[in-house]
């Protein structure tokens, strides 16, 4: 799995960054199909947002957050990720 966080207006700091990987394993634990995470977040005056695109086998998962904080919005993102994750393999259970 390729991770990949970047900043937009915003430095990404290494506690930014650890705090990302930690909250984007938990999303491994519902689906190994996850090749690769696009992890952007940025500053627009007052607030923070984190958006992620994630590129599981045959579907591309999108999801953002805003907030004032920064870390509230990458909860409330990767909060999101799990329940389209958990959405998409009872998807392919189903189907088989």
């Amino acid at each position: 799995m390729q991770v990949t966080i970047s900043g937009h207006h915003v430095d990404v700091t290494e506690a930014i960054h650890n705090y990302i990987e930690s909250k984007l394993e938990r999303l491994t634990h519902h689906s190994d199909l996850i090749t690769s995470i696009n992890v952007t977040v940025s500053v627009e005056k007052l607030t923070q947002k984190a958006e992620a695109k994630i590129h599981v086998n045959g579907k591309d998962l999108f999801a953002d957050a805003e907030s004032e904080d920064l870390y509230a919005a990458i909860d409330a993102m990767t909060d999101k990720l799990d329940r389209q994750l958990i959405k998409h393999k009872e998807k392919l259970r189903s189907h088989r």
